[in-house]
């Protein structure tokens, strides 16, 4: 519904449209005309394919997620160059190749249809004469060439890809091809594979397939993450070969190529708990997004919002904290979450007042917990129960309180902000009206819907796929009434979406491998004790340092994966319940995104801001403090993950809020009033009493607010504590 048509049919000002769409990327591809139909019907195959598959007719393990990681492998490579896109007209010149690059594509294609026609071969041998084994020449010789081949194409993607978004670069072709190869080989001998693999018994061709598997994992990686992640990966696969010249609990005996390689792609690594999780719980709602995103559904959500908040003080910051909170829950990425939400509040918050710094940083801290709020959790919550075998509910409702925790602190940090600057809210004539929005609160049905299954004991899966028939449904009593076409377009924005989560988990599971064969975790773990040996809480302070040093730069999926496996085991040997051991390293690698001096959602609302990267990341650090100080709060006190009595639980969460409210007091420097210096290091120290929980420091830091709030409110002065009070 367009703005005139929405103020003609009653329904005021519409503030929020198609705010959730997925913007484009700089390198991001878009191809028009039969290509671009052809891209899009592959992108809703690779969608339609998961949902059948988990839905309907499950697959064996490997073979269906080495087709999530090949699918994804070249959906990337079709939509994602190696360089920059320009968005003006095509340079006729670019199609022109000199000698150099037409001699370096021909030997990339040399060596990947050799051994794309060698893997190809052996499948036709098989169908069609049913023979098993195909000649050894083949599986002997293919791998090198197709290893060549595709490093080739690489490097030439980093020299000479075209800057049109419509042209395919011909060296991206031959990486999908290498793609199909690494798949039809892994599938024809994954029995074997399966026993051999890590092992001496590992075959040549084995090798190749991994390395070249590898190669293509990491360039996509790069293309859509950034270097940052790469370099991490390639530092571990490092690791791996120099570890006997390497001192300490770093070292170990080292590893052949061969051992090494085809152990990493296995169900111990690229194959592991990361693609697992990504073919089927975080694809799954992802595409649930997409179909909210295709009826229009994320609009409405924060459309209502706007109707709620946005006439209160600072009101377009308020609305950035439910909606991003809500929108960054369901997309799973903190930084594209900022860029499409962002687009919005951003503006907003400076048009009330808000300087670009705290506008950006508001922004990223409500997108960044947005990763931490069930039921959905960013998939979180999905990939956290794979890799502790805890159930999905107890992981949910043990989030719970510490979301809470979280939302109302940066909404106090708003609220007192708004206050101290003395910010009004946007005019409730720009505002859509309230009344007609509360008649369309049947559109949260998906999501209600999604929680009563996943509660009511239907599998993830199930539940996923009800809520996404609920967005088309309901998009039904809407204008934007879901036919064939708009199914086609969510299923196709499904895939488009997944494409760098598929890239990411399979980047973290060649980490996780790494940490598995190394055995670097378990040396981590009894470094952790040892330090353990002289303080307890200084070894969980290193294992919070190490979760967001390793989270550094990373998207959130890849962020828990990688703590989880090198953090996680430390503290659950330290004698941490393993599900507080894992909610510990998931709230840091979460908020890694805002920590200095790497806080990608920090740097993508300073860029939409314009306000100074750095100075945006500390800001964002200092309203998103509360996510640094929680998990100290549960480790010290579990009924803040709803473990323990019911009046427990109640009188934990009663004094942490009061807590979050006055570190948020200390933090802006306003309570009831502007405050000194001085005023602010108290009420940070009384919220620190506040949120250690126990009756003593509670009465402490009750002492101290009220004190305070008697000092702020001129009740008592300096006169009259020397003196007295008199009459």
């Amino acid at each position: 519904m367009s703005v005139d048509a929405a103020a003609a049919a009653g329904a005021g000002p519409v503030i929020a449209q198609d705010v959730d769409d997925e913007p484009m990327a700089p390198n991001q591809r878009d191809p028009q005309a039969r290509a671009g139909l052809m891209i899009a019907a592959l992108c809703a195959a690779y969608t339609l394919f998961h949902l059948v598959v988990m839905v309907l007719y499950p697959l064996e393990t490997w073979t269906y997620r080495m087709m999530h990681l090949c699918g994804g492998l070249i959906i990337g490579y079709l939509t994602y160059s190696a360089l920059t896109q320009s968005d003006d007209a095509a340079d006729p010149t670019s199609s022109r190749r000199g000698p150099m690059e037409i001699a370096l594509l021909l030997a990339a294609a040399a060596g990947v249809i050799y051994g794309l026609a060698v893997v190809a071969y052996a499948w036709g041998a098989w169908w069609l004469a049913g023979v098993a084994m195909p000649p050894a020449f083949g599986f002997s010789t293919y791998g090198l060439p197709l290893a060549l081949g595709t490093t080739a194409a690489i490097v030439a993607g980093w020299i000479w890809s075209p800057r049109d978004r419509a042209r395919v670069y011909p060296g991206d072709l031959l990486l999908c091809l290498a793609s199909i190869a690494v798949l039809g080989y892994i599938l024809f001998v994954v029995g074997a594979l399966r026993m051999r693999a890590g092992t001496a018994l590992a075959q040549p061709g084995d090798l190749w397939a991994a390395v070249t598997g590898v190669l293509l994992i990491l360039e996509l990686t790069r293309r859509l993450t950034g270097l940052a992640l790469v370099v991490i990966v390639g530092v571990f696969i490092a690791y791996s070969f120099l570890g006997p010249w390497l001192p300490g609990f770093l070292n170990h005996r080292g590893y052949t190529a061969t051992r090494f390689f085809t152990y990493i792609f296995t169900d111990q690594g690229v194959l592991g708990d990361p693609i697992a999780v990504s073919s089927t719980y975080i694809i799954l709602f992802i595409v649930f997004a997409a179909f909210l995103q295709a009826s229009k559904v994320g609009d409405y959500f924060v459309n209502f919002a706007f109707a709620c908040a946005g006439q209160a003080r600072g009101g377009p910051a308020k609305v950035a904290v439910f909606a991003s909170g809500l929108m960054g829950m369901i997309n799973g990425t903190s930084a594209g979450n900022v860029v499409s939400t962002g687009s919005l509040t951003i503006p907003l918050m400076k048009r009330v007042g808000y300087s670009a710094k705290s506008s950006a940083a508001i922004e990223a801290t409500a997108s960044s917990g947005g990763q931490i709020l069930p039921p959905i959790m960013g998939a979180g919550a999905f990939i956290m129960a794979e890799v502790t075998g805890i159930p999905y509910t107890d992981i949910v409702v043990a989030a719970i309180i510490p979301a809470l925790l979280y939302f109302v602190s940066v909404y106090f940090m708003v609220d007192l902000q708004a206050l101290k600057l003395d910010m009004k809210g946007l005019p409730r004539s720009e505002l859509p009206r309230f009344d007609v929005l509360i008649k369309q609160v049947y559109l949260f049905l998906p999501i209600i819907i999604l929680i009563y299954t996943l509660f009511a004991g239907y599998s993830v899966i199930r539940a996923g796929a009800m809520g996404m028939a609920a967005a088309a449904v309901v998009s039904w009593l809407t204008p934007y009434k879901m036919g064939p076409r708009q199914i086609f377009k969510a299923l196709d924005m499904g895939a488009r979406m997944s494409i760098q989560m598929v890239a990411v988990c399979a980047a973290a599971g060649v980490i996780v491998g790494v940490i598995a064969l190394t055995g670097v975790g378990a040396r981590f773990s009894s470094l952790l004790l040892t330090i353990a040996d002289q303080n307890q809480y200084l070894a969980m302070f290193f294992a919070m340092c190490i979760s967001i040093i390793l989270g550094m730069g990373m998207p959130t999926t890849a962020a828990y994966a990688v703590a989880a496996a090198v953090v996680a085991p430390g503290l659950i040997a330290l004698g941490v319940p393993v599900l507080v051991a894992h909610f510990f390293v998931f709230y840091y690698a979460v908020m890694s995104a805002i920590t200095p001096p790497v806080a990608l959602a920090a740097y993508a609302g300073a860029a939409l801001s314009g306000s100074d990267p750095m100075k945006t990341s500390v800001e964002a650090f200092k309203l998103g403090l509360a996510a640094f100080i929680v998990p100290f709060m549960f480790f010290g006190a579990h009924e803040l993950l709803m473990q323990g009595e019911p009046l427990d639980i109640v009188h934990a969460t009663a004094t942490a809020l009061l807590g979050m409210f006055l570190l948020s007091a200390g933090v802006i420097g306003y309570y009831f009033g502007h405050a000194s210096l001085l005023v602010r290091l108290v009420l940070v120290g009384a919220a620190l009493s506040m949120i250690s929980v126990g009756w003593i420091t509670d009465l402490i830091g009750l002492a101290c607010a009220v004190a305070l709030f008697l000092w702020q409110r001129r009740v008592v002065t300096a006169a009259t504590l020397t003196h007295g009070k008199t009459d």
